[in-house]
């Protein structure tokens, strides 16, 4: 061998293992944790990933939308905050997500909780990565889903630790518009009569009003009791093994949840227009749960009148509201799709997380 072809030799397997050293840089590390939320004196389980063992990072909180999710936001065979994770953490974020409080290995209680119960979960996740040495400081970001879109603008309008928030299908208008809005949509989308839809959206719009009317429980329980028992005589939707009384009482119970409570009197905008830090809000075309043609340009307005000028909104073509592709949009779609969370999506909050790192 010459000494020019053992040079040239020499370089190709230099190449070749400094290119190895550049693939296994990304080599993910998840460490499960426990942080503590000191306001409610409740430990929340979670998982922190990051790309690898040594370095600082850009990180996300994952805050998932309203029900009972774990850390995954699993549902059926799909676990979309594990995708999103693993994705982010591959483009060099690091990614927090964590069991909300009274569910799997967090403590708590989730049925007594509300919105701003959630955001204070939010906050000491906070914490906990600001006391973290692999973590930049001045770039952790929320990325919240559906009801998590509602809990990241009242985290960052009252935190200055707040780099940037994503919205993914995140409320803009009251939560009893929103409510109203998601009923008729899918009613509509299933073909159910427009006869059928007005005096369902009757009969809901009167108990919201109820519900914002008066703020005294007993009171606003006897309103509603009242209310659920004139519309539920001849109730063919009664079970039969379940008595007059206990059915009225089991409807009550549903609309008095705290968490509903102040979901129908919630306004988003007194918290959207608070946000300084850069903002992404994205929808899905085909979201029956949260109009993009309702709540995309509302988020725009608040956003503009109230003077941010780092503003992105998308509305990204036939996805659902769990950022499926999907055919009709209807929840009952959700577990049948082979998709748990849009790779398009992905790609668009990586781009626009990477604009945002200081």
């Amino acid at each position: 061998m010459t000494k020019k072809n053992y040079y040239v030799l020499s370089l190709f397997i230099l190449s070749i293992f400094l290119g190895c050293k550049e693939e296994q840089k990304i080599n993910p590390i998840s460490e499960n944790i426990v942080f503590k939320n000191y306001k409610d004196s409740i430990n929340l389980s979670g998982t922190l990933s990051i790309p690898y063992k040594d370095g600082k990072f850009p990180a996300v909180i994952l805050i998932s939308g309203n029900g009972e999710h774990n850390r995954n936001a699993e549902f059926g065979n799909h676990k979309p905050f594990l995708d999103i994770s693993n994705y982010l953490t591959n483009n060099g974020i690091a990614v927090l997500r964590y069991d909300k409080r009274g569910v799997e290995k967090s403590s708590g209680d989730y049925n007594s909780a509300n919105t701003f119960d959630f955001a204070e979960d939010v906050n000491a996740a906070i914490d906990y990565l600001l006391a973290r040495k692999d973590i930049q400081k001045n770039n952790i970001g929320l990325i919240g889903h559906s009801e998590g879109g509602l809990i990241a603008p009242i985290v960052a309008s009252n935190s200055s630790n707040v780099a940037f928030i994503i919205s993914l299908a995140g409320p803009s208008i009251n939560g009893d518009k929103i409510l109203l809005s998601q009923q008729k949509a899918i009613a509509t989308s299933k073909g159910i009569s427009e006869v059928e839809i007005n005096k369902s959206q009757t009969l809901n719009r009167n108990a919201f009003e109820i519900v914002k009317k008066y703020n005294d429980k007993d009171v606003l329980r006897e309103k509603m009791a009242t209310y659920i028992e004139k519309i539920s005589i001849d109730d063919s939707d009664k079970p039969e093994n379940m008595t007059f009384e206990e059915y009225v009482d089991a409807q009550v119970n549903s609309i008095l949840r705290p968490w509903m409570v102040n979901f129908l009197k919630y306004n988003p905008q007194k918290y959207i227009e608070q946000i300084n830090c850069p903002v992404l809000v994205l929808n899905g075309s085909k979201d029956l749960q949260v109009l993009s043609k309702e709540n995309l340009p509302e988020w725009k307005r608040i956003l503009e009148e109230s003077g941010n000028k780092s503003i992105t909104i998308k509305e990204l073509s036939d996805l659902n509201h769990l950022f499926q592709a999907c055919e009709t949009g209807l929840p009952d779609e959700y577990e049948k799709i082979n998709e748990s969370f849009s790779i398009i999506a992905m790609e668009e909050m990586t781009k626009w997380i990477k604009e945002q790192i200081k």
